[in-house]
């Protein structure tokens, strides 16, 4: 017994030594967080007024707002996700209901690991090798096509999973009435997983929306407003680099707010995706 009692004060020491340093490093990184969240709302709300959303960005020593970036950010964004998410879908629905078992599926799962973890500079390289050079010209088209395959490997991932937490009992039970294949992932599948893929190509819209680097070498930057997909477009990631490294405090100012604005945007969308999954284990 006393063996016994001994090797269980001894476990519980180690616990409380682990918690106590789990705790810790939770608390240094909860510190830095804070820090880093406390110096973006108080420097980004500084600026935070309605001509950052009617005006465009300003000359060097000019006041004005970021309603080209932000549009060519929404534009672009828009674009990726429209393009990316049907790709995504389809090839997650295949690794998960046509071949799961496949080397094929092994292969694409592959590749879309590797894709997920990719830097996304050598995506904007790539887009840029494929398109801007070809086309003699940057623009937001490109832009967009750098940002579609970043959604891509999102997507696929978390509508594979999705589908694979579907108790196949729902696709036999809808098998066994005579529906088609394709009407029982249509019909059964995705509306088990709805939530779950709404929440995947959230968490990519959410990633997308502060990616520099892409743009950089894909749709470049337009201190004006443009419309034209064919032409270099504004966007909020390129213009906060730009104005966070001049000496000026006005666009200073405005990248700060930029900064501040993209942060909400992913922390809203964030909420919601998280809201959504707890919707979908509540049922």
């Amino acid at each position: 017994m006393s063996t016994a009692s001994s090797l269980h004060q001894s476990r519980k020491r180690k616990n409380a030594v682990m918690m106590t340093l789990c705790v810790i490093a939770a608390g240094i990184g909860l510190a830095w967080l804070a820090l880093i969240l406390g110096a973006l709302v108080h420097k980004g709300t500084a600026g935070l007024s309605l001509d950052v959303f009617t005006q465009m960005t300003p000359p060097p020593g000019d006041a004005g707002g970021l309603l080209n970036a932000i549009y060519g950010s929404v534009v672009m964004t828009v674009i990726a996700v429209v393009v990316g998410t049907p790709i995504g879908v389809l090839a997650g629905t295949y690794m998960a209901e046509y071949g799961r078992f496949s080397k094929l599926t092994t292969v694409v799962r592959f590749i879309n690991d590797i894709l997920l973890s990719a830097p996304s500079i050598i995506i904007g390289l790539f887009v840029y090798e494929l398109m801007v050079r070809p086309m003699g010209h940057f623009s937001a088209l490109a832009g967009s096509v750098a940002l579609a395959i970043l959604v891509i490997p999102v997507v696929v991932r978390t509508t594979e999973d999705m589908l694979n937490l579907v108790p196949n009992a729902l696709r036999e039970a809808g098998t066994a009435i005579g529906a088609p294949r394709w009407v029982v992932i249509k019909s059964v599948a995705y509306r088990a997983a709805l939530s779950g893929i709404v929440t995947g190509i959230l968490l990519s819209i959410a990633r997308i929306s502060g990616e520099t680097a892409p743009l950089l070498f894909t749709a470049l930057n337009n201190q004006f407003w443009s419309s034209n997909l064919n032409a270099p477009m504004a966007s909020l990631p390129v213009t906060i680099f730009q104005f966070a490294l001049s000496p000026y405090e006005e666009w200073q100012q405005l990248a700060w707010t930029g900064a501040l604005i993209i942060t909400l945007t992913v922390l809203a969308l964030s909420i919601f995706a998280r809201s959504l999954t707890g919707r979908r284990e509540d049922k």
